[in-house]
């Protein structure tokens, strides 16, 4: 649009109905408005490869576009409230200024009110928590990881009573789930034993049995085989116009009055243009030819 030559704000003067979501690095105004970013940086920026990793280790980023999903869902969110605003609130379109910043650094947690009152910087625990334990990845008998999270105190002690030190649950500091953390090579040590002793099988079902959280640690393959991803189809198949049948993940929330389809899995560059162009911009078929003679589509 900015090389036909055309603002947002003109944009919505040729239809004031329109909703446009722009999604930049840093967002459109500021110092770093016109600087290049990938979602790597915002990654990066907003203290969530500060916080990943060992302890001992260096920054980590993540190996997918993690900020790129997550503005990608708040956009959506974003372009649904603009939706609501208009159509059920009789206001008019709008533009919505969407960063890859800021998305992520709002679900990182209360990181910058802790560091505004108590000068607390957060730092990489590896898979451990510093809010509550036991929490971490364990090795099973027979070469399977599994995860467990106990950020509840009453499924901390049904953890430790399962690995045989009930005696720890019994502590009067147990009760804390920042006491436990602070004490959490203690308590990863009597679970950390006690797992290892142990094949896959045998641990999720005495888990299961206990009331207790854990989960196996999967690649794609595993969680692709999975009972509960199956029967949910959490990865569904799609009609792809060129690759034919694909899997892929399928609607991510599910409404009881419209539960959603994935209509297509993806459309070829530029495929509803002339569509997208004459209903929402009013661009009739012998103006669209002109735009096309001139690069502009």
């Amino acid at each position: 649009m900015e090389k036909w030559g055309l603002a947002p704000a003109q944009l919505q003067e040729i239809n004031p109905r329109l909703i446009m979501l722009r999604v930049t690095g840093f967002g459109q105004d500021g110092p770093y408005a016109e600087r290049r970013a990938f979602g790597t940086l915002a990654e990066a920026m907003s203290g969530f490869a500060h916080q990943t990793g060992q302890e001992d280790g260096p920054p980590t980023l993540p190996p997918f576009g993690l900020a790129d999903g997550v503005a990608g869902i708040t956009g959506a969110f974003a372009v649904v409230s603009a939706l609501y605003a208009r159509d059920a609130r009789g206001g008019a379109g709008q533009v919505i200024d969407l960063s890859l910043l800021e998305p992520l650094l709002g679900i990182l947690g209360p990181g910058p009110t802790v560091f505004d009152l108590l000068g607390v910087i957060a730092g990489r625990h590896g898979n451990r928590s510093p809010n509550n334990a036991p929490r971490n990845a364990y090795l099973t008998r027979d070469g399977r990881w599994v995860a467990v999270s106990a950020s509840a105190t009453s499924v901390a002690e049904r953890v430790m009573r399962l690995v045989g030190r009930p005696d720890i649950a019994e502590k009067p500091w147990f009760s804390s789930a920042g006491e436990r953390s602070r004490r959490s090579e203690m308590l990863d040590g009597a679970v950390t034993k006690w797992i290892a002793a142990r094949d896959l099988e045998e641990v999720v079902k005495a888990f299961e049995e206990a009331g207790a959280a854990l989960a196996p640690i999967y690649d794609v393959e595993q969680l692709m085989g999975d009972p509960q991803v199956l029967y949910r189809d959490t990865i569904t198949t799609v009609e792809d116009e060129d690759l034919g049948p694909i899997k892929m993940q399928n609607v991510m929330a599910r409404l009881t009055g419209t539960p959603g389809t994935i209509r297509f899995p993806g459309r070829r560059l530029g495929q509803d243009n002339e569509k997208l162009y004459q209903e929402l911009l009013g661009i009739g078929a012998e103006e669209l030819d002109k735009l096309r003679a001139e690069g502009v589509l």
